[in-house]
């Protein structure tokens, strides 16, 4: 049996120690030992980039099988167009801006690097003032700026039957705090539906049967909608970008 350089001793030493504080021995030996003998550890794999979808049911990706949903065509569409991002589910059905802000520290409580903010349909479909839609908003970003995670505003247009003032509102809300924050905004998720509305053609072959949500392929051209605009806003933030 050879015996161990005295260069060795403290090394094997200090790892005895780390391995009695950690419960693994092999570990904490062979870790110590290499550091000792200049040896580089394997680099862990970097984390792709975390970015956090906040919203309601049209995030969530309500009556639809899990990959037909908004996050995971928008990730597809992201990665298939090189961009490295892992996009986090934080839609919850039926959530309204006071519940995105109440459930802020939970949506924070894991790595976000950016976050895209889909929150307003509920506030509409109950017909909620404005007024607090805007300050549960405002809320939300005061909340991201204080962290300094980017952010990006994703609205809805208001149906006429609330009256123009009520339109007008809602509408400028999202224009308003995406100016009041810096932020990017895209003024209407459902923009493929409007169009074809906006030429006198009908959308309900883009729609589920409640005519509320979007099917798989209302999905997707919604995600082929948004998806330049989202890259435009991550680019600048992704390692290398500029």
């Amino acid at each position: 049996m050879s015996v161990i350089p005295s260069i060795l001793a403290p090394i094997l030493c200090s790892a005895y120690g780390a391995a009695r504080r950690t419960g693994n021995c092999c570990t904490a030996a062979l870790g110590v030992f290499a550091l000792g003998l200049g040896l580089s550890a394997a680099p862990a794999a970097a984390e792709r980039f975390r970015l956090v979808a906040l919203g309601d049911s049209l995030t969530q990706g309500y009556g639809l099988p899990t990959e037909d949903g908004f996050v995971p065509q928008l990730e597809s569409w992201l990665q298939e167009n090189g961009l490295e991002v892992e996009v986090i589910n934080a839609g919850v059905s039926g959530d309204t801006t006071a519940g995105g802000l109440a459930r802020m520290d939970w949506t924070l409580s894991e790595p976000v690097d950016a976050m895209l903010v889909t929150l307003g349909g509920n506030d509409l479909l109950r017909g909620l003032n404005p007024a607090a839609s805007r300050e549960n908003l405002e809320g939300i970003l005061t909340r991201l700026q204080r962290e300094q995670i980017p952010a990006m505003l994703i609205g809805l247009p208001a149906p006429g039957n609330y009256g123009p003032e009520f339109k007008l509102a809602f509408e400028r809300m999202y224009i308003d705090l995406a100016g009041q924050f810096d932020v990017p905004m895209v003024p209407n998720f459902m923009q493929p539906m409007t169009d074809k509305a906006d030429e006198g053609a009908s959308f309900n072959d883009l729609m589920q049967e409640d005519h509320i949500h979007p099917n798989a392929e209302g999905v997707q051209l919604i995600v082929g909608h948004l998806g330049p605009k989202v890259a435009d806003f991550l680019q600048p933030l992704l390692p290398g970008g500029s």
